[in-house]
């Protein structure tokens, strides 16, 4: 995965929509994919409906690998109730994805650098691992000199988006708990997510 800026923007303007609700996307000047036929978008398919609604979840987990990302599909509709909500829940215990949402850090890309450098410990125990599964009760604690760190301050400090409910944090102390796996509507996300159209396009 590209670790420069423009990788995100490019994610934006590709599919057509701010998918973080960022102030600075260029999808907020220029509603159109990039390239000389941009504009010129047709009416997708159903196949190309459901791909878009995959690439947008995939994009927005810090553009999750492929092969990675269908291994949660699989796991998804192994576990029992909708595949769709399955899908959202497991992609949300992610230890990235936790980071993010507890404000430690302003983007989701920046969770991931942040996890990967051993910044983060998962009930007392140092964790780079992106996509360890976060369980109901865990505490997820930054470390205390890493609470200096700009990105740390930068996220914790954000007023553009608010800790969702189902999870407990204290900024102050650096920490903060994964209460419960949350609802598909309760996850904070900018744009429509369609889980069940992904899992369409995989049962193909």
């Amino acid at each position: 995965m590209s670790k420069r800026p423009e990788a995100k923007h490019k994610i934006d303007r590709r599919l057509g929509v701010n998918l973080w609700g960022r102030a600075k996307s260029p999808f907020n000047k220029r509603e159109y994919g990039p390239g000389q036929h941009g504009q010129n978008r047709k009416k997708p398919t159903d196949y190309g409906t459901q791909l878009m609604a995959k690439q947008k979840l995939r994009g927005y987990y810090a553009n999750i690998g492929e092969s990675r990302f269908y291994r949660y599909y699989q796991e998804a509709i192994r576990r029992r109730g909708d595949s769709g909500h399955n899908l959202i829940e497991l992609l949300e215990r992610r230890l990235d994805a936790v980071v993010y949402r507890m404000k430690f850090v302003p983007t989701i890309f920046a969770a991931r650098q942040f996890v990967s450098h051993g910044h983060v410990k998962v009930n007392g125990k140092r964790v780079t691992i992106s996509s360890f599964s976060v369980k109901d009760g865990d505490t997820i604690e930054v470390k205390e000199k890493s609470r200096q760190m700009v990105l740390y301050v930068q996220g914790s400090t954000a007023t553009d988006r608010e800790v969702p409910g189902y999870l407990e944090v204290d900024h102050k102390a650096g920490a903060g708990k994964f209460i419960r796996a949350p609802k598909l509507e309760e996850v904070p996300y900018p744009v429509q997510m369609e889980p069940n159209l992904i899992i369409e396009f995989y049962s193909r």
